[in-house]
C-alpha cells in the first residue's frame, strides 16, 4: 500500500515480540471481514466494523490520515487494484473485494490484505485470487537470513508467470515496516533472483502481490487514491508481514504465524513454537 522511503530498520527480538501484537490485531480483523463481507453489505460498513475492532483492541490505525486517507480499511472491488476508498456501494454477487488494512500497537506496525469473493465463485476470479495468493506465500518463503532480496521477488513472479498470462503491478511494491508502516527496502513483485540488499535477522517486510485478469497497466481515479486496470479487468491483493529471524520466516499477521504452510512445505520457521 501507497510507498515511502526510510532506512532499513533492524528490530531486536523483542522489538520483533511488539510487532506480532500488532499482526495479531490485523490478523484477526481480517479474518473478521471475511465473515461480514457479503451482498448488500457496503464497504464503509465494513470500515466501521474495522475502527470498532481497532478500539476493542485498544489499537490504532495505520491508514487513517495517512497522507489524508479517510479510512482505517483500503476496500478495492472489480478493477480497482488498491487504494479503495469505502463507500456506501452494496456488495453484489460476483464481485471481487481486497480488504488492506494496518494496525500500530505499542508503536508498532501489522500491514496485510485479503481478496475475498462476494457471493458465487467465479472460476477465473477464483484462480487469480488463488495464484495471488499462493505467489504471497511463495515470497514469504524467501524472507531467510542470508537470501537477497530480489529472491523474494523472483519467487513471487515465478508462481505467477507458471499459472498463466496474469498482470503484475510494476508501480506498487511491497515495503519495510516497523515503526512506521512504510521504510525501506521496497520489495518489487518480479525481477531476477540473487540482486538487491543481504536479507538479516530484524529486518521486517510486507509482501504483497498485486495481479490482474488482463494488463498490468493502472491509472488512479479523481480521489487520488483508488487505483484500477487500464483495461476493466478485475484484480486480487494479498499482504502479510513478516520477521526475518534466525530461525526463519515469521508471518507476523497470519494467525498461526505461517506454521500450516511452511510446515506442509517443509520450511523451517519459528511459527510452530511461537503462533
Amino acid at each position: 500500500m501507497f510507498g515511502r522511503k526510510d532506512k532499513i530498520e533492524i528490530k531486536t527480538p523483542a522489538q520483533i515480540d511488539l510487532m506480532r501484537k500488532a499482526g495479531i490485531v490485523v490478523g484477526t480483523v481480517l479474518e473478521r471481514m471475511k465473515v461480514e463481507a457479503g451482498i448488500g453489505v457496503s464497504t464503509n460498513d465494513l470500515d466501521r466494523i474495522a475502527r470498532e475492532e481497532l478500539t476493542r483492541f485498544g489499537a490504532d490505525s495505520s491508514f487513517l490520515g495517512y497522507y489524508g486517507y479517510p479510512s482505517v480499511i483500503c476496500a478495492s472491488t472489480n478493477d480497482e487494484v488498491v487504494h479503495g476508498i469505502p463507500n456506501d456501494r452494496k456488495l453484489v454477487d460476483g464481485d471481487l473485494l481486497s480488504i488492506d488494512f494496518g494496525a500500530i500497537v505499542d508503536g508498532w506496525h501489522g500491514d496485510a490484505a485479503i481478496t475475498i469473493e462476494i457471493g458465487t465463485p467465479i472460476a477465473a476470479q477464483t484462480q487469480l485470487s488463488n495464484v495471488t495468493r499462493e505467489s504471497m506465500w511463495a515470497g514469504l518463503a524467501q524472507a531467510v537470513v542470508g537470501n537477497r532480496l530480489t529472491d523474494i521477488s523472483h519467487a513471487v513472479e515465478k508462481t505467477i508467470r507458471m499459472a498463466g498470462e496474469y498482470g503484475i503491478l510494476e508501480e506498487y511494491v511491497g515495503h519495510g515496516i516497523g515503526t512506521k508502516m512504510h521504510m525501506d527496502p521496497a520489495v518489487p513483485n518480479f525481477g531476477s533472483p540473487g540482486r538487491g540488499v543481504e536479507l538479516q535477522a530484524g529486518m521486517a517486510l510486507a509482501i504483497e502481490p498485486m495481479v490482474t485478469l488482463g494488463e498490468r497497466h493502472v491509472h488512479t481515479l479523481a480521489d487520488n487514491w483508488t487505483v484500477v486496470t487500464d483495461d476493466g479487468s478485475r484484480a486480487s491483493h494479498w499482504e502479510n508481514t513478516v520477521a526475518i529471524t534466525e530461525e526463519g520466516p515469521w508471518v507476523l499477521t497470519a494467525l498461526d504465524g505461517g506454521a500450516e504452510y511452511f510446515a506442509t512445505h517443509g520450511i523451517p520457521s519459528p511459527a510452530a513454537a511461537k503462533g
